[in-house]
């Protein structure tokens, strides 16, 4: 069968809208969907400049909601008719990291994340006779695609689909690095550089974990107004001057507790961890390009602060314990997505909401299918 997608053939190059992309059936172990919505994530933006290298040409898109339309063989828990949410990292259940606790860093995720196949290295996906490569093993800038019944976590059906893409991505990730990767203790000071999709959620994490003071930081003042509605407590315009020391004067000289850098910029993970206290976290949320390194004395820097330099990866989650959580954190309204979507856009309108996004303008544009 024939579907519509959003094509990248090659670096710095905008989308290319094509209706003759060929759907596969699903293999074993894998679904066919009908993808509902699709959040505009920076990552999609990092393969298109090439801060995350994938094959091309590819179907981008990754944080999506879907509808099931077709099973494969020996897929048991999921049905033609499910309403799931869209995960970019594959969790199996079996291997040692997911039986170790650690799903979001599951091995069978190491076939998709840049390879741009399904778990047996080939994409479901063509484009002119030859295989169309699908990022993360999802590419959902399409409105059918295949990926990993792995890949997918049921959600109720009453759920707006529109809102629940964004749980897979930019929700599990910040909310997650909030609440699985860091430890905030009930009246914390948290800061958290850069206030995109992620970085919002980082602050509402921060808030539902208890967090007295959060710090929102970033150059763009109408992302810091948004920020506050999200639970920031204070902000910091960082053009004004430095951010550490910003936010060294809101805690007598202290530092943060906790820090999250959700750019993946070397200059802001460096303000990272300098505005955090003596036994202390900064977390590293943001993804950076492959040359960015991270350099500390070994001494001053960490020994003697006694303190934490810690990656994020997916905001630590376990999707089919976190998904369900962050649903009921949103029907209980201690959770904000409505307030996530800055635009709904159709899928021809995808290269405008990738520019937007480079100018920081808005906080998360979803495509609605």
């Amino acid at each position: 069968m024939a579907t519509r997608a959003a094509v990248l053939t090659g670096l710095d190059q905008p989308l290319v809208i094509r209706d003759d992309v060929v759907v596969d059936a699903p293999h074993a172990g894998e679904i066919r969907i009908r993808v509902a919505a699709c959040g505009v994530c920076r990552s999609d933006l990092s393969m298109q400049d090439g801060t995350l290298p994938v094959p091309m040409p590819v179907v981008l898109g990754h944080e999506a909601s879907a509808v099931v339309d077709e099973v494969g063989e020996g897929v048991t828990e999921l049905a033609p008719g499910d309403h799931v949410v869209v995960s970019w990292v594959p969790q199996c259940g079996e291997c040692f990291f997911c039986r170790r606790g650690q799903p979001h860093l599951c091995q069978t995720a190491d076939a998709v994340l840049l390879a741009g196949g399904l778990l047996d290295g080939s994409p479901r996906l063509r484009l002119d006779g030859a295989p169309l490569f699908q990022m993360c093993g999802a590419g959902t800038f399409a409105e059918e695609t295949v990926i990993p019944a792995t890949s997918a976590v049921k959600v109720p059906r009453d759920l707006p689909l529109d809102v629940a893409a964004l749980l897979g991505c930019a929700v599990l990730t910040g909310v997650g690095a909030a609440l699985n990767t860091a430890t905030i203790r009930p009246g914390d000071t948290v800061a958290v550089i850069g206030c995109g999709g992620v970085g919002l959620n980082i602050v509402q994490g921060a808030r539902i974990a208890g967090a007295e003071v959060i710090v929102a930081v970033d150059v763009h003042p109408r992302k810091l107004a948004v920020a506050e509605a999200f639970g920031a407590t204070h902000t910091v315009d960082a053009t004004a001057g430095d951010p550490a020391n910003a936010v060294r004067d809101l805690t007598g000289q202290r530092g943060a507790d906790v820090a999250f850098e959700a750019l993946g910029q070397g200059a802001t993970i460096a303000q990272a961890i300098d505005m955090t206290r003596r036994g202390g976290q900064a977390v590293l949320v943001g993804i950076p390009r492959l040359d960015v390194m991270v350099t500390l004395p070994a001494m001053l820097g960490l020994v003697l602060q006694d303190r934490t330099v810690m990656g994020c990866w997916y905001g630590s989650s376990d999707i089919r314990r976190d998904v369900p959580r962050l649903v009921e954190l949103y029907r209980e309204g201690r959770l904000l997505l409505d307030e996530l979507v800055s635009r709904r856009i159709d899928l021809a309108d995808v290269n405008l909401a990738l520019e937007a996004m480079k100018a920081g303008d808005g906080s998360r544009s979803v495509i609605v299918y």
